[in-house]
Order: C-alpha cells, then sequence, then structure tokens
C-alpha cells in the first residue's frame, strides 16, 4: 500500500487548521498542524515531511522569517505553500523569492488548495534529482561578479552593487546552481516561474538577454550564458560557493 503525502499546515487559526486537515485528509493526505515557529518545528522534527502549507501571518515569527529559516538548511528543501491575505503582494513576491513553491490568497476555497498542493509536488517530483532546488551557499563567486543570496546582492569586481529584478535573481541563482549543465526553456520556465510557468512561454529568452546586459556578458562571445541551439542555456563559468545562507 502506498504511504500518503504528508503536509503539515501552519496557521495560527485553529479553525482553519481543522477545516483544511479533515478535507485533506479525505483527500488521501496524512495531515500535521502547528499554530506557531515553535510547534511547527516540533512536527518537523518528528518525522518527514512532503509540503509544508504556511500561513505568512502567525503570532511570533512570520511565514517570511520560517520560510527563509527553512531554505537556510542543507538537506533537500520542504515545499511551501505559502498562504496570504490579498493586501499583502509585496510580501507574497517576497516570499516567493525567499523560496516558497507556490502562494495562495484568503480567502480560499479548499478545492483550490487540494489542486495547488498536488500540483506543487508533481512538480517537485517531476524534475530531476540534480535539477531540483538545492539551498545555496551565502555566496556564489563566478568569474568577477559575487552574488549574495542572503541579501539578494548582485556585486562586481569593484565592489559596485547591480540591481536585480526578483526574477533576473531567481535566473541567476538557477543558472548559478547548475553550472556547465544545459537547461531547456521548459525546465527554466518551471525553476524560476513555477505554478505560471508556460512551456510555450518564450519570456524566458528576454529575461536570459535582460541578465546578460547585467552582467556585460557578450553573447555572441559569451563568458558566462551560453546558448545551446535548439535546447536552452547553460552557465559556462566555473562557480565557486562561499558559507552558507
Amino acid at each position: 500500500m502506498e504511504t500518503p503525502d504528508h503536509v503539515l499546515i501552519v496557521d495560527d487559526d485553529r479553525q482553519i487548521l481543522g477545516l483544511l486537515r479533515q478535507y485533506l485528509e479525505e483527500g488521501g493526505f496524512r495531515v500535521s498542524t502547528a499554530g506557531n515557529a515553535t510547534q511547527m518545528r516540533a512536527a518537523l522534527a518528528n518525522g518527514p515531511v512532503d509540503l509544508i502549507v504556511l500561513d505568512l501571518m502567525l503570532p511570533g515569527e512570520d511565514g517570511l522569517s520560517l520560510c527563509r529559516d527553512l531554505r537556510a538548511r542543507g538537506e533537500t528543501p520542504i515545499p511551501i505553500l505559502m498562504l496570504t491575505a490579498r493586501s499583502e503582494e509585496a510580501d507574497r513576491i517576497l516570499g516567493l523569492e525567499m523560496g516558497a513553491d507556490d502562494y495562495l490568497t484568503k480567502p480560499f476555497a479548499t478545492r483550490e488548495l487540494l489542486a495547488r498542493i498536488r500540483a506543487v509536488l508533481r512538480r517537485t517530483r517531476m524534475l530531476p534529482p540534480n535539477l531540483r532546488p538545492a539551498q545555496p551557499a551565502r555566496e556564489l563567486l563566478f568569474g568577477d561578479w559575487r552574488l549574495d543570496t542572503t541579501a539578494r546582492h548582485l556585486v562586481d569586481g569593484q565592489g559596485t552593487l547591480v540591481p536585480l529584478t526578483g526574477a533576473e535573481y531567481r535566473l541567476l541563482l538557477v543558472l548559478l546552481e547548475r553550472p556547465q549543465c544545459v537547461l531547456h526553456r521548459d525546465q527554466l520556465l518551471n525553476l524560476t516561474q513555477g505554478r505560471d510557468a508556460d512551456a510555450f512561454d518564450r519570456s524566458i529568452d528576454l529575461l536570459v538577454s535582460r541578465l546578460r546586459r547585467r552582467l556585460r556578458d557578450d553573447s555572441r562571445e559569451p563568458r558566462y550564458i551560453k546558448t545551446v541551439r535548439a535546447e536552452g542555456y547553460v552557465f559556462c563559468a566555473e562557480v565557486h560557493a562561499a558559507g552558507h545562507a
């Protein structure tokens, strides 16, 4: 008999915890619940969890802080689906940049939550092991550049900060974590955009072009991002890790 996926729900609303627990258990999941950071860590210490449903607004340590802490672990990251209020767009974006795999705004339909949980688990398992997200080091060094993964800053050889958009940062991080590995466009979309990825979307080409300009990389003779015809892109420079995020 197949073991059911284990979902941990972290929310300080007991009524929501009860309703979601019942609904997800009826959907075939094993469910644990936690009302705050301390209870969440205790639940994680009790055994493996396949996915965390994490509320952004929690008493004490909030969801953003917990998401950052979870991604700071050296082990294989646990997929995170973040729950947010409609008015918290900036925090939603920040949550995705800190490593959340998806988000759902309150109020939401339980059917949609179930569908999103299944989609995140399916998406994570579809990626081959060498392409699954890994916890980055505190700094990634390549060529004349340094990427600070804690502050999400790109710094050139003269110590000048080069601003990156959220999408540019996510793409650069994905490439730096997988040097010398050819990544197809659909893989890059999956890794950088999650649920919004469209396998036929050519926006990844525009994003690569923007990132090349940030890195002052010549597409005709690239030092960093090389186009592999009919396949995708490869980060061709050596990458060195320093510290732990």
